[in-house]
């Protein structure tokens, strides 16, 4: 499971991906409200994302946050592997270590082949989902989706 944290900076990376083109920049307070997330929490979460150069913030009356990179470059893996680490893609489904850890001379748990293969294809739609392509898809799906 993803940590709320990571599920909150996920909806503020789409939402800056949507909605911060060409190089502007958006307030806290807009994406707070627009998002209904905390502020100070989201604060804390963008402020996080900028020193680790997913996006990027400006000061002043015209400041706000913006996407470190183009929109195409940032996928939900470099999102979730930032914030939550590699766990989301490695930990047993059932156990508590990553399934990297276990010991060969022990059993796998029941679920571990089927779980595995279908860990291996939510990474690859991880890696292969940018915030272009969800931005792309929001325009088709905009009275359904709130962000």
């Amino acid at each position: 499971m993803l940590s709320n944290t990571c599920k909150y900076a996920l909806r503020a990376l789409i939402y800056l991906g949507k909605f911060s083109e060409d190089g502007k920049k958006i307030g806290i307070k807009k994406i707070s409200e627009d998002l209904d997330l905390s502020s100070p929490f989201l604060g804390k979460i963008l402020q996080f994302l900028v020193k680790q150069k997913l996006l990027v913030s400006v000061k002043g009356p015209n400041g706000g946050f913006g996407l470190g990179k183009a929109p195409d470059k940032i996928s939900l893996w470099d999102i979730v592997i930032t914030v939550d680490g590699e766990e989301f893609f490695t930990n047993c489904l059932i156990g508590l270590e990553p399934c990297i850890n276990h010991d060969p001379t022990k059993p796998l748990c029941p679920v571990h082949k089927k779980y595995a293969k279908l860990r291996d294809e939510i990474a690859v739609f991880y890696k292969e989902t940018s915030l272009q392509v969800i931005s792309d898809d929001i325009d088709k799906f905009e009275d359904l989706i709130k962000l």
